[in-house]
């Protein structure tokens, strides 16, 4: 396993040299966020993406993510230019030797949170999604911009938006994710890339629109919709953790002996009612995912892929893109290196310092 970290780019306010400094660290994720959905990512900003990080002996592991076009998730006629630009962007990202692409399929809004800045946990910050608050919110005003989401939603564009997922149902959603991956996933085999779909955050529908990454039977369903190892998921435990009906530690045990799970979030989070929770420390004892039993499943079914602890709290006055400091991540990081070394795994290392033996350091 080799454990990374997110990197949003130059505008990011950690940086490469701070990264590199966290044990066990030497890759990232990484997207070329300026680039809109449907355009093909120039070769030119891949290679200098992979330079910057170069020279603080780091590599880009992951790409997270390439974003779709709402047109493909919706089933418009237009999908298949903007698929053909999704594949081109496929290949180039295999043609600079990195191997795994995460992307997910969340109708217009990426992960969902009503609140950020929420003191808990002895004073940290962290973010949460609170029914109550959620129920409050009103479209036709428009909704808050949350940390890297790509776009605003103003009440002018949101309710086209929404609109144009009427009569797009669970089902008509899956034939849309199946007919998206029956072109990209040949490109990615002969590419070299392992995909890897993202559950849906929080793991249920909001505002309306269908969502079918969410428990274990549709990720199963996912996956037989193309039975090739290119298709595959990553795997978030934050996500499906979000829902008191997914055992978690059974998913990872079963999808990780079907070799699919081609990346990791491990993160952890605490219910605090119907639809709602925080998100927590990795220990178990502050959440309700045990990321120790989690790992412990990961290790024994042979998960080999990437992994890095996704969100984290903000720690002592930290400014930075909310989730994505540097403090807790690194805390989560080490967390995650001593879980699964506990329990029995590896951790692939491109840089470490040669361990010497005992006769080594004796006289003589």
């Amino acid at each position: 396993m080799q454990l990374i970290l997110r990197w949003f780019g130059p505008t990011d306010t950690v940086s490469p040299a701070h990264i590199r400094q966290v044990t066990h660290i030497d890759g990232v994720a990484s997207a070329l966020m300026t680039v809109d959905p449907g355009v093909v990512w120039p070769a030119e900003a891949i290679e200098e993406r992979q330079a910057a990080l170069a020279e603080h002996s780091l590599e880009w592991t992951v790409v997270e993510s390439i974003p779709l076009h709402e047109d493909i998730k919706i089933g418009r006629p237009t999908r298949d230019r903007y698929i053909d630009a999704w594949c081109e962007t496929l290949a180039r990202v295999g043609a600079a030797g990195i191997k795994t692409v995460c992307y997910n399929f969340m109708p217009v809004f990426d992960w969902m949170r009503t609140n950020l800045e929420v003191h808990t946990f002895s004073g940290s910050l962290t973010a949460e999604f609170r029914n109550e608050d959620f129920l409050k919110l009103d479209v036709k005003k428009g909704i808050r911009k949350l940390p890297v989401w790509r776009g605003d939603f103003d009440a002018k564009s949101l309710g086209p938006r929404l609109a144009a997922y009427d009569g797009v149902d669970e089902e008509q959603l899956f034939d849309n994710l199946g007919y998206f991956l029956s072109r990209v996933v040949p490109v990615a085999r002969e590419a070299g890339v392992k995909l890897g779909v993202h559950p849906d955050d929080p793991p249920w529908s909001i505002f309306g629109l269908p969502r079918i990454m969410t428990n274990e039977e549709n990720l199963a369903r996912v996956l037989s919709l193309n039975d090739d190892p290119a298709n595959g998921l990553t795997f978030c435990t934050g996500s499906l953790g979000a829902l008191p009906d997914n055992d978690v530690v059974g998913m990872a045990r079963r999808f990780g002996a079907t070799g699919r799970v081609n990346f990791a979030h491990c993160r952890n989070v605490r219910w605090t009612g119907y639809h709602s929770f925080v998100e927590a420390p990795h220990a178990r004892s502050y959440g309700n995912v045990d990321l120790v039993e989690t790992i412990k499943a990961l290790v024994e079914t042979g998960f080999d892929g990437p992994m890095r602890p996704d969100h984290g709290r903000m720690l002592w006055g930290e400014k930075a893109i909310w989730g994505y400091g540097l403090h807790d991540r690194a805390m989560g990081a080490m967390y995650l290196a001593g879980a699964w070394e506990a329990a029995g795994g590896t951790l692939e290392a491109k840089i470490k310092p040669p361990i010497l033996k005992a006769e080594d350091c004796r006289p003589g």
